[in-house]
């Protein structure tokens, strides 16, 4: 089944590559609407690539846009968090998903929705080691986090040095278990997520300004932009939204994402 997986994203990886960058006439047009995401072995709340398990926030919230444009929904396997962004410029997927933070320094290369999924950067440690809550405490951790996300970069705003980013998605409990660092940031809805599997896990320190998951597609592809903005817009408005926040980052999530708005 692994196998069949693996060949089933590279088939979908190729053929993305050989398609032309379309805005929503052309990708109606085409039928189907190509879907860049980051998978990981274990981070499977926005996008699962693992058998037997749901299809994630933002892959129903997508289905549900698609089936309406009657569009087929066609998810495109992305190497690394980092060219994300340069594999949408040269056409091969027609919009970024994936629990994708919406940064200032994103913006200045291509668009954003609204907000899909509210999210900030949060510091987490691991029994018996300290909740880190003070930026103080936390340069004096070993820390890490993954290359060319928001969290590298909130990590250098903060001054935060030597940093490990050779970690993956999904590798930060491993490697607090394994004290490979003593301090890991990462968003908090993936923090959420990671807590529910281990409770030893300790949320801290806020790292950065509260920011929004959104999902990314050119500048030029304006009515794209446009029918995915009012759709996510209508959907955060109904209890639909707040349902598929409770069964992918539990019970606690509302109340813990409220608090990662303050500022």
């Amino acid at each position: 089944m692994r196998h069949t997986l693996t060949v089933w994203l590279l088939a979908a990886t190729l053929l993305a590559a050989s398609l032309p960058a379309a805005d929503l006439p052309q990708v109606n047009e085409r039928g189907t609407l190509r879907v860049l995401v980051v998978f990981s072995d274990e981070e499977f709340f926005f996008f699962s690539a693992k058998p037997g398990t749901p299809p994630g926030f933002d892959q129903e919230l997508l289905t549900g846009f698609a089936d309406l444009q009657k569009l087929k929904l066609e998810v495109v396997s992305v190497p690394g968090w980092d060219v994300l962004i340069p594999w949408l410029l040269k056409g091969k997927g027609d919009l970024i998903a994936g629990g994708f933070t919406a940064t200032d320094t994103r913006r200045k290369q291509i668009a954003f929705t609204s907000e899909v999924f509210p999210t900030r950067n949060v510091v987490i440690t691991r029994k018996p080691h300290r909740v880190v809550t003070t930026l103080a405490q936390l340069k004096e951790e070993k820390v890490g986090t993954i290359r060319g996300t928001s969290m590298a970069e909130d990590l250098a705003a903060a001054g935060i040095q030597h940093v490990d980013v050779s970690l993956e998605a999904g590798q930060f409990v491993r490697a607090l278990k394994d004290n490979k660092i003593t301090a890991a940031v990462d968003g908090v809805e993936a923090a959420l997520r990671a807590k529910l599997a281990d409770p030893e896990l300790q949320i801290g320190l806020f790292l950065g300004p509260p920011r929004s998951l959104a999902y990314g597609v050119r500048k030029e592809d304006a009515e794209l932009l446009q029918a995915l903005d009012t759709y996510v817009s209508n959907m955060r408005k109904t209890p639909a939204w707040s349902r598929l926040a409770v069964k992918y980052f539990g019970e606690a999530a509302p109340e813990i994402l409220r608090e990662a708005r303050k500022e």
